[in-house]
């Protein structure tokens, strides 16, 4: 397996939500949803070589499932693992900006 399918395996989706969008305008902070086995590092080079830019700072959260109800229909949202990532000043990442 190669390294770029390596990355695109720890970065799995941006995490596109009003406060996320705040984030990216006040702190140049960008989420995404990432493996749960991926440390800092491997996010960090991940997305440098997937959207070539310079990470400052990478921060980790576990979002444990939440209990929802639909009707008669209840059960629990999947577990994952969320990174927020801190770019360079003045650098962006054009997938965000559309």
């Amino acid at each position: 397996m190669s390294k770029m399918n390596r990355y695109y395996e720890i970065i799995q989706a941006p995490i596109i939500t009003e406060q996320t969008m705040n984030l990216i305008d006040d702190f140049n902070r960008y989420t995404f949803k990432v493996a749960k086995d991926a440390n800092k590092i491997e996010i960090k080079n991940a997305i440098e070589a997937i959207f070539e830019v310079n990470v400052v700072k990478v921060n980790t959260i576990l979002v444990k499932p939440k209990f929802k109800r639909m009707g008669q229909h209840e059960g629990y949202t999947a577990a994952y693992k969320k990174a927020i990532v801190e770019l360079e000043e003045g650098q962006t990442i054009e997938a965000f900006n559309v």
